[in-house]
């Protein structure tokens, strides 16, 4: 049964119709120059050898390559659509992937270091699910072991007051613009594509989430912040940072 977003089967809003054109309509974020230095942060901190557990790991856009860098990375999303081009790309079937929530979903073992890119945070819809995120990735980490999450900063200022839906792609044949509840932190992205004379239309929930909520949610699951930076590069993150990417470390034993 869909809902007012087009949720129409077990794969969410990332199902087949998403997985299909996701690494072409995201391709700059596949790029060597964006992936780089985000490997090079997650296998720094997971050490050589070492055991990482991506949460929302999609078609492999980080997974994969840092498998490459010899860290031994396990998996966890629910699009199986998703997990498929995942596993059918170079090196894919050696990456394990639970399928599953996670906000929720167990693996087995325990692991050096647990991460969320590219706003993947947002894919929950709710603080509860958030919450519930941080306890679950803790869960999985070795003691000194660590958490790290890049997502973006609210950036509110754009809404004018009185106005809820701000643009984001206006071009010849494109148009997206979010639409804000700033009561409940909800956002849905809206995307509008006319090609061939025919139009599609399709959003997607999300809810943002402050650098300040993230460490409430991060201590509640037993770590504290480590280091927050504005990138991957470990540029100071200042009031002016578009993102940032923040470290918590799990404290001690459960």
């Amino acid at each position: 049964m869909a809902d007012e977003y087009g949720y129409v089967d077990a794969d969410g809003y990332f199902g087949e119709a998403v997985a299909a054109g996701y690494d072409a309509s995201s391709a700059e974020m596949f790029a060597p120059r964006v992936v780089g230095p985000a490997v090079e942060f997650l296998a720094g901190l997971a050490g050589n050898g070492g055991r990482a557990l991506e949460l929302g790991a999609g078609t492999g856009r980080i997974a994969l390559p840092l498998a490459g860098r010899g860290v031994r990375v396990h998996g966890i999303d629910l699009p199986r659509a998703m997990v498929a081009r995942l596993r059918a790309k170079p090196g894919g079937a050696a990456v394990p992937v639970t399928i599953g929530d996670f906000a929720t979903t167990r693996v087995p073992g325990t692991f050096d270091l647990a991460c969320l890119v590219f706003d993947t945070i947002m894919n929950l819809t709710s603080q509860e699910a958030q919450v519930d995120c941080f306890r679950t990735a803790a869960a999985h980490l070795d003691p000194g072991g660590c958490l790290v999450v890049e997502v973006g900063v609210p950036d509110l200022r754009r809404l004018p007051p009185g106005q809820e839906a701000v643009p984001f792609r206006v071009d010849g044949r494109r148009l997206g613009f979010d639409v804000y509840d700033v009561a409940t932190q909800s956002v849905s992205s809206h995307h509008v594509e006319a090609a061939d004379g025919r139009g599609t239309y399709r959003a997607i929930p999300f809810r943002y989430v402050w650098p300040a909520e993230l460490d409430l949610m991060a201590r509640l699951a037993g770590t504290r912040l480590r280091e927050r930076w504005s990138d991957w590069e470990r540029s100071a993150s200042a009031g002016e940072s578009r993102q940032h990417v923040s470290v918590w470390e799990r404290t001690g034993a459960w």
